[in-house]
This record gives C-alpha cells, structure tokens and sequence, in this order.
C-alpha cells in the first residue's frame, strides 16, 4: 500500500530506506479502512480495499530504462516497486490507472489513489498499488477517461474500458469503436474518425446515436474541461458542450494559416480546467483558452514538454537548453524563468511535465530525479526527489 501525508510542501523528513518502509507497512491514524464495522456508511466511491484520506493523495508512476515500474509518494519522496514491464516504450494515463505500452499491447497497473467528486463535496481514496492485466492490440494509445469508462485510441480503433472492472482488479471492455480519436463525455462517447473527421455520439455501449455537424479534419488529441469536451483538428480545435439532451460543437480556428508540423497534436492540463497547453512544433507552445474560444502561441524556441495550470494560472513549457519557463496564458508574457535539466537530451521520450492543484513535476532521466515545482512562487524548486533508477516515463495520478 502507498499512503500519503499532509506534509506535501516539507522537506523530506526521513532517509529514503525510512520513507519506504513506511509506504510499504500502510497509514494509521488519521485514515482507516472504509466499509468496516465501525467506520459507518460505505461512502460514495469506495472500492473494497480501498481507505478514505481527507485530502487528495497523489502518486507518481515512474518507468526506467529496462521496464521496471515504481511509484513514488510525494507526501513523503519515498519510492515503491510496482511492476515489471520489459520493452516497455510509452505510459499513459487517465488520473489512476497508468497504460504501458509493452510490445503491441498494453499492462494496466492501478496507482491505487483517486477522487471522486460529486459537486458539493469529494471523496479522496488510497489502496494497494498492482497491476490489473495485459491487453493485446492496443499499442500507443491516446488515453482518456472519466469515472465510467476509459478510452483507448489508436490507429486501428477506439478500445473502451469498463473502469467498474478497472476498480475491480480486471481488465473489462465496454465496446470497440472505429475512429481515430475519442474521448468519454456527459455519459457517452464522442468519436471523431480519420480524414474528413467526421464526429459521431455514441452510448456507453458503443451504440451509435447521432453525428455533430461540425467535422474535425484529421483528430489528434482530445481533453475535458468544465466547459466541454474538446478534440484537435487540422484546422483548430472543436470544443462540444452538452445541454437539455443536446450536444453542440464550435469550432475555435486557429488564428491564420497553420503548417501541419506546428499544429496541437496532444493538450496537456491540469484536469477539468479550461486552459490547455500543447507543443507548436519547433515554435514554443499553444495555448488554448476553450472558455473565451481564442488560441495564443507562447515562447518561440522548440519544447520538450508543456503543461497549463488553469485560469489566471501559468502556462509551463521546457525547452530543449533544459530551462522551464512560465507564461501568463492571457497575454503571453514570459514570467518566470529556471533552468532545472542539464542535460534535456534528445532521446524519447523526453521529460514531461505533470502539474496539480499545488505543484508541478519535471522527471529528470539523466539526473535521475524528479524535480517538485511551485509554479505559483516565481518556479521555486520546491524539493529534488533524487531516484536510483532513470526515470524515462513519468504519469501523476490521483485525480
């Protein structure tokens, strides 16, 4: 089991062979199992095994070099071994499960921490980290989800996961669908298919159930947002909003001409905002404001990596000389700067950048560390979490 504490910002206050133990024994105190005798009713959410905290438990999934997987906590900075993936070349993730690519499949490994938010009020749950299973023919997905279904998007078709049977220990499929990108949203599916981009809704089941007028030309990327759903277009972005049983899209085109090669191929943010970040190419970054439906370019160098906090929140992009840089997403303008890799290198993958309602981390795999941000204090480096393994691939869960 992994446990979190409410220490995030401190200093790592034992060795790493403590902190580990510590993981590896389980929380007392505060936290205790749910759905026992005397914990009272089971609450919305719960998943046998599963403990309630009183505040979000993050956990970073890290893959090195040969495939092996670890967790690391950074309540605590201490590490755990989770899985073996050999050949592993791609992680992706849908806020508690990692995706590893291995061969032209996937392992599932559960991080074991999430959220479950019910508008006036949130559950936050930990339990043992595992892995879930194989599943053949999914290599290299486009990973989304939501709390009933996760989608995995490739070339050959759109997989959707039953996330009750994730929850459950098992690997349970939902439907198959065709198309090229796809992404769960307002109880069922939106599917955009290759070329001409074409945009259908389908239920939970895959069953087709009507199609958006407005077509997205060739479909890379996708998010969710509290305003919507969003998917990438050769020609900008659609953004698709649900009301009284009708959905609507907009297209929110780029501002002029586009080359292919600069276009958003993959939006990263902090989930549910409406601000996203996406790499330009060799040209600095997009961002995306789906709220007030205008796209911003920032920076001018090649990234290696980009993230958007939220509104009024920076944008985040590391470039290739290994400097991290922050933006105000609204007017573009640089506002802080700090170079934090020495050697970026230019392997993949490259590092990423993985941001919460707190912190933002950079996985280093020459320095072999991950390196804690507080984005909202001028990119102070918080803490260096120093590893014994190169962190290649890095997925924070918890959401």
């Amino acid at each position: 089991m992994i446990c979190g504490s409410t220490g995030r910002a401190r200093p790592l206050a034992a060795p790493a062979a403590v902190a580990a133990a510590i993981l590896l024994a389980g929380c007392g105190g505060a936290s205790r199992p749910t759905g026992t005798a005397d914990a009272g009713p089971t609450p919305h959410g719960y998943v046998a095994g599963a403990e309630e905290a009183a505040e979000a438990q993050w956990r970073l999934v890290l893959a090195e070099e040969g495939g092996k997987v670890h967790a690391l906590d950074p309540a605590t900075g201490g590490t755990v071994p989770v899985a073996e993936a050999p050949g592993l070349r791609a992680m992706g993730g849908d806020g508690r499960f990692a995706y590893l690519t291995v061969g032209d499949g996937l392992r599932v490994v559960d991080s074991g921490v999430w959220t479950v938010d019910h508008g006036d009020h949130v559950h936050y749950y930990r339990a043992r980290t595992r892995v879930v299973g194989d599943l053949r023919n999914a290599a290299d997905p486009d990973v989304a989800g939501d709390p009933a279904l996760t989608t995995l998007s490739t070339a050959g078709g759109v997989r959707v996961l039953d996330r009750k049977a994730l929850d459950a220990g098992r690997i349970g499929e939902a439907a198959k669908v065709g198309g090229r990108v796809a992404v769960p949203y307002a109880e069922h599916l939106l599917v955009a298919s290759p070329g001409r981009g074409d945009v259908t809704v389908h239920d939970r089941a895959g069953r087709h159930v009507s199609r958006l007028p407005e077509p997205c030309p060739d479909p890379r990327g996708q998010a969710t947002t509290r305003r919507g759903a969003v998917l990438g277009c050769s020609d900008g972005a659609l953004a698709v909003t649900h009301e009284d049983g009708t959905f609507r899209a907009r297209k929110i085109a780029y501002p002029g001409e586009v080359p292919d090669a600069e276009r958003a191929r993959e939006f990263r943010h902090r989930p549910g905002s409406t601000v996203l970040a996406a790499r330009a190419g060799d040209r600095g970054a997009w961002v995306l404001d789906v709220a007030a439906g205008k796209w911003r370019r920032v920076g001018d160098a090649p990234a290696l990596a980009v993230n958007a906090v939220g509104e009024d929140s920076p944008v985040l992009l590391l470039g290739r000389d290994g400097t991290l840089r922050s933006y105000d997403p609204a007017s573009g303008r640089e506002e802080a700067r700090r170079k934090l890799l020495e050697e970026p290198g230019g392997t993949r993958p490259g590092p990423v950048i993985e941001v919460d309602t707190a912190r933002a981390y950079v996985n280093d795999p020459a320095g072999k560390a991950v390196h804690e941000i507080d984005y909202n204090d001028g990119l102070r480096l918080a803490r260096t979490f120093k590893l014994p393994f190169t962190p290649r691939h890095m997925v924070e869960t918890g959401w």
